[in-house]
């Protein structure tokens, strides 16, 4: 297949830094024959992709997507999978100008599709163990799992006081159930929930 052959193209540009400009993309993406682009300046990682979303929203059957490079549609593998996965399932296709074999209407394109989803899998499976790991390892070391507990402003005060006689901040850590840093930004008034005259009590 060709991807300019379908019934509409939709463009979809993005930009990670304030500072970059869409203009080579979108220019690539108008001479590919893109009717509508969707211009996005927001880092990969974002889960909150407005544009994207809203591209995904508009979709129908027969659309094309085309980026300029995969690396402006997704962050990981697994992501890659989940938007094309998405793309497909409304029964349009997707394309990508510098990487020709990124093409969902092709056979090629849709054994693709098959191994991303093969290795979305293996990355879903390594990022559930070494969280998993972490976990175990922090509830070893003893370290309080969860939401972060709430310090009231009294506790904040004991805090500010049990520091400056000389408590290490450890000790201090495990007598409320938090992080030895955040005893620390406590302990400085540099927490953004401490008033700065609280650190300079004596």
């Amino acid at each position: 297949m060709q991807f300019w052959d379908m019934d509409r193209k939709i463009g979809y540009a993005r930009v990670s830094t304030v500072g970059q400009t869409l203009d080579l993309q979108i220019n690539s993406l108008k001479a590919a024959g893109c009717e509508r682009i969707f211009k996005e300046k927001a880092s990969g990682a974002d889960a909150q992709r407005v544009e994207l979303r809203r591209m995904l929203k508009s979709l129908k059957g027969g659309d094309t997507v085309v980026v300029t490079r995969i690396d402006r549609l997704a962050r990981s593998t697994f992501d890659l999978f989940g938007i094309v996965k998405e793309i497909t399932e409304k029964k349009a296709q997707f394309y990508s100008l510098a990487e020709p074999w990124a093409d969902t209407g092709t056979s090629t394109g849709r054994l693709m599709l098959a191994v991303l989803g093969g290795l979305a899998d293996v990355e879903r499976d390594l990022i559930r163990n070494r969280t998993a790991e972490g976990r175990a390892r922090a509830i070893e070391q003893g370290r309080h799992m969860g939401r972060p507990r709430q310090i009231t402003e009294a506790q904040r005060r004991e805090i500010v006081i049990r520091r400056k006689e000389g408590e290490r901040l450890k000790s201090i850590a495990d007598a409320f159930g938090i992080s030895d840093s955040t005893v620390s930004r406590i302990a400085s008034g540099k927490d953004s929930y401490v008033p700065r005259k609280l650190a300079d009590m004596v």
